[in-house]
């Protein structure tokens, strides 16, 4: 790594944490926010948070094509002044229109700002560093989170709106710093891994479906998102309230403990998987994924005593926790590796149009069926997570050996970025 990519990276990093430290203040008290300080009710509640989703995959198929042909830094420095005029706005609102509208807002920012972000880091990063930096981002994510939320915690009162927007004005105050950050950076010229053709910047959607490794991942993509992450908040919690007994406070424990693994473990982690194959390392996470499903069924259908039950569901956290930090050094550095010279900003848009496409599917599927049906709600995401080791090892089969195994591009002569599979470098 060059000298100015090592300035750009910090800079980037500096810029991630404050991000995330920003989204901590209002995250966890959003709905509390709408539905009582504001006296909204819970149904406005409900579809604020919709609206996140919704806003994301409305700007999401757009983002792409503006992060090819404008850079990543236009378009992020965009996505922050958008952001950071939603979350003013939601701070201030009072009545469910301009609530709505704010959260619109808020939600088009944070969306963009992901891919933009993770185009930033693959353009400042080598094959050998990537993997590196994208774990380096999601610590200070998790870091970030964590640390915002602990000290809103601390300032929020449910009976002075006032309080609340402090905490939206704080947000705000975060995203403008983070353009100003940004501002600074200069963008460098980043080596290419070896492996594919170059694409042209007005490559299409067309394209992208027409590359089948990314499709694979896409489809992999879904499934990491929907068994996981969009559990965590719905159909994992109603689980642990309804079938395990757990209280609140036992799943803010386990919450935490999340968090904590992410944060404790992440740079062994990295050292364990940076040189071991992504799509193995992908599988590997499957199957502790099942192991977390199958503690959580002992959780919720064991006979043990409440005191086990909790320590369970706590545990099942940490065991995704700890899939999680083997899943940043890999994922995201694989869509940028998969992808054309001069299209990372298009893929990963797209990824992370997956990405929201699961978390809004998987709270509508997993909640009700967890509170219902608690024992086929195990049994389905375990299955789910078991699938995941399976696609993960037929994507490794359409994988180039630099794109599976990412240090083997110190060896290349040539490096450039790409998007080819394993028929065309045989063909």
């Amino acid at each position: 790594m060059t000298r100015a990519m090592g300035a750009a990276m910090r800079r980037i990093h500096v810029g991630n944490a404050l991000s995330a430290f920003g989204l901590g203040f209002t995250v966890p008290y959003l709905y509390v926010y709408v539905a009582q300080v504001r006296g909204l009710g819970a149904m406005t509640a409900g579809i604020v948070l919709a609206v996140f989703a919704v806003a994301a995959l409305i700007v999401l198929p757009f983002a792409g094509r503006a992060i090819v042909r404008r850079g990543p830094l236009p378009v992020l420095l965009t996505a922050l002044v958008l952001a950071a005029t939603g979350a003013l706005s939601l701070g201030l609102a009072g009545s469910a229109p301009t609530v709505l509208t704010a959260a619109a807002l808020l939600g088009a920012g944070q969306a963009v700002m992901q891919p933009a972000l993770a185009t930033m880091i693959v353009d400042c990063s080598s094959a050998e560093t990537r993997s590196r930096a994208f774990a380096t981002q999601f610590f200070l994510q998790n870091l970030g989170l964590g640390v915002g939320g602990l000290i809103g915690g601390h300032l929020v009162d449910t009976t002075r709106a006032s309080s609340f927007t402090l905490l939206f004005a704080i947000e705000a105050a975060m995203f403008l710093l983070l353009a100003v950050v940004m501002s600074t950076v200069r963008m460098p010229q980043a080596p290419r891994i070896a492996g594919a053709p170059s694409a042209s910047a007005k490559g299409s959607w067309k394209q992208l479906l027409g590359n089948r490794a990314m499709v694979q991942l896409s489809v992999l993509g879904f499934v990491l998102f929907f068994a996981c992450y969009g559990q965590f908040e719905s159909g994992l919690s109603a689980y642990g309230v309804e079938a395990a007994g757990i209280s609140t406070s036992a799943l803010g424990t386990a919450l935490a403990a999340n968090t904590l693994m992410i944060v404790v473990a992440q740079f062994a982690v990295l050292r364990f998987v940076e040189r071991r194959r992504r799509s193995r390392v992908i599988a590997g996470v499957g199957l502790i994924w099942s192991v977390a499903w199958v503690v959580a069924g002992y959780a919720g259908l064991g006979h043990g005593s409440q005191e086990m039950a909790t320590a369970a569901f706590v545990s099942t956290y940490a065991l995704f926790g700890l899939g999680e930090a083997m899943l940043s050094p890999t994922v995201a550095p694989l869509v940028a590796d998969l992808a054309p010279t001069g299209m990372a900003g298009q893929y990963n848009s797209a990824f992370a149009l997956v990405k929201q496409l699961a978390l809004a599917v998987g709270p509508a599927v997993g909640g009700p069926l967890a509170a219902s049906l608690p024992a086929p709600y195990v049994v389905t995401f375990l299955l789910f997570s078991l699938g995941i080791s399976v696609l993960a090892i037929r994507l490794g089969k359409r994988l180039t050996e630099v794109q599976d195994r990412p240090w083997l591009a110190s060896r290349s002569v040539v490096v450039a970025r790409g998007g080819a599979t394993a028929e065309s470098v045989s063909a």
